[in-house]
């Protein structure tokens, strides 16, 4: 046995317990044990471990999260966290325990079939989370505002002064009166919900300023905001939802991140390329989607876009014009040949996270 060949510490986590299966070099059966979920007993034990040799610990991703990995790095000790949708199956298997699922990952780990995630860093975290955060915050506010307005149109009270949830929208719910007190409570139970959500939401958005000038989103953030359909918040949700875009060697594999390339069932000389993948980061790509829909204007480059692109990089101006005429003129062709407006602005999002991959590596 050689010695630079390390013991693998395979884990499988949960709330209150977790397993480790521990696989020694040349040995085809784990030793099992389980730990209490505890991040510094489970420090301790693979400092047992190590007592044997180099040790290299990993784990699923799950709903744990990375303190773990965290912690074990800090105590000098690699650990990869394990991309679940990756793992081999095996077809037919029936039974499934958390004893089983450690020693399988073991085994998988030690023959190099696995493939590890990204694990961000506590600022990235952070950033992420505060953002998803607000994500929540707004179907909150969108939940809201429909029971209210479903049940007005359940007592035939409709809107017919123009767009809803605008100030005339407001002064026209104030002003609804009711026979009874119970449908008056009713509705300012409602009222008192939307309001409550949009106070929650302003507040999360000021806070999420604070972000935009903190390491290492900042850099990140300022070279995004050149590009059309990208501001403030857009650009720091990009920003913290890849993290370290030099983990990307190539383009096509932050759109397969993103889950933006097409799906495949090709077999021998047929060739089947059907919808979006859909795979990986929904977040991210839903704000690129959301960003590709300004491209269906022709390029310009107004006061707005004009200020974000002050005192940027002049490779980086010059890729935002780029991808304005190029996204235009894509959007412009599919669009001709009778594409859906959704499926034309998917396939701009692709290639608009391109121009995205290319901006943060340069």
């Amino acid at each position: 046995m050689k010695e630079s060949t390390p013991v693998v510490v395979a884990f499988d986590q949960h709330a209150v317990a977790t397993v480790a299966a521990v696989l020694s070099p040349g040995q085809r059966v784990a030793a099992l044990q389980t730990l209490a979920s505890e991040s510094r007993r489970i420090v301790a034990f693979v400092q047992q471990v190590a007592q044997q040799g180099p040790v290299r610990c990993c784990y699923e991703a799950g709903p744990c999260g990375f303190e773990l990995a965290r912690a074990l790095r800090a105590a000098g000790f690699a650990c990869d966290v394990i991309a679940p949708a990756l793992i081999p199956r095996r077809v037919g298997a029936r039974i499934k325990t958390d004893r089983r699922d450690a020693a399988q990952l073991a085994l998988l780990y030690q023959a190099q079939t696995l493939t590890a995630v990204h694990v961000p860093t506590d600022q990235e975290e952070a950033a992420r989370d505060l953002l998803r955060c607000r994500e929540d915050i707004r179907a909150d506010l969108l939940r809201a505002r429909h029971r209210l307005s479903k049940y007005l149109l359940r007592h035939g009270r409709r809107y017919s002064g123009g767009r809803a949830w605008t100030q005339a929208h407001r002064r026209w719910l104030m002003a609804q009166t009711w026979d009874l007190p119970a449908a008056t409570q009713t509705q300012e139970a409602y009222l008192r919900a939307i309001d409550e959500a949009e106070a929650r939401l302003r507040s999360v958005e000021a806070d999420l300023q604070a972000l935009l000038t903190l390491e290492p989103l900042k850099p990140r953030v300022e070279r995004l905001r050149c590009f059309r359909g990208i501001d403030q918040l857009t650009a720091l949700t990009i920003a913290a939802e890849i993290g370290d875009p030099r983990r990307f060697a190539r383009a096509p594999q932050l759109m397969a991140f993103v889950g933006l390339i097409p799906s495949e069932h090709s077999s021998g000389p047929r060739q089947a390329r059907g919808p979006i993948t859909k795979t990986g980061n929904a977040h991210l790509r839903r704000v690129l989607v959301e960003a590709a829909w300004h491209y269906r204007h022709g390029p310009a480059v107004g006061s707005a876009l004009r200020a974000r692109q002050d005192h940027a990089p002049q490779g980086i101006i010059d890729q935002a014009w780029t991808a304005q005429q190029r996204l235009h003129r894509k959007y412009q062709r599919l669009r001709a040949k009778g594409k859906p407006a959704g499926t034309v602005v998917t396939a701009v999002a692709r290639e608009l996270t391109g121009f995205v991959w290319a901006a943060l590596v340069s």
